[in-house]
C-alpha cells in the first residue's frame, strides 16, 4: 500500500476507501489504535494480517501480554465497506486520534494509516527534511 489520500467524514462517521486501497484491503479490514512518530493515529490491517496479529499475541505467554498490548484488540474495528466503498469508524478511535472530518489515508507498505488531516500536515511538516528522509532510506537499506 502506498500513497497519501483525502477524505472526510460524514454525519454517520463514514468515509469512502480510497479506489488505490480497495484491492489492497479488500472487502474486510481491521482499524485499531496507532501511533507515528509519537502521534496518534490509526492503523489499518488487511484480513490477512489481522490474523497474523492475532495468531502472534495468542502464542504469546500469558505474562507477556500486557495491557497495552491487548488494547490493539480491545479497541479494534471490523470495517466491511459498502456498496458505494463506504465504511463506518467508531467514535473511540475518532477520539483517540483526534480525528475530526477531515482525514488523510497514507499507505504505508503493508499497513495504511488513518490520520487527522491538521495532525497530518504537522507530521509532514516535522519529518519531510532531507536529513530525516535520508535516515529513513537508510533505515530500510538504500
Amino acid at each position: 500500500m502506498i500513497g497519501k489520500y483525502t477524505a472526510k467524514l460524514d454525519d454517520k462517521n463514514r468515509m469512502f476507501l480510497p479506489s488505490r486501497l480497495r484491492a489492497d484491503l479488500g472487502s474486510c479490514f481491521y482499524v485499531t489504535l496507532g501511533v507515528n512518530c509519537g502521534r496518534r493515529c490509526l492503523t489499518v490491517y488487511t484480513a490477512q494480517d489481522w490474523k497474523t496479529l492475532e495468531e502472534n499475541y495468542n502464542r504469546l505467554p500469558l505474562s507477556q501480554r500486557g495491557e497495552a498490548t491487548s488494547l490493539i484488540f480491545i479497541n479494534a474495528a471490523e470495517c466491511l465497506p459498502d456498496k458505494q466503498f463506504r465504511f463506518s469508524l467508531p467514535q473511540y478511535l475518532l477520539s483517540y486520534a483526534g480525528i475530526g472530518r477531515d482525514v488523510v489515508i497514507v499507505g504505508r507498505a503493508g499497513q495504511a494509516e488513518i490520520w487527522d488531516a491538521a495532525e497530518f500536515d504537522a507530521f509532514e511538516r516535522e519529518n519531510l527534511t532531507p536529513d530525516k528522509l535520508l535516515a529513513s532510506l537508510g533505515a530500510i537499506g538504500l
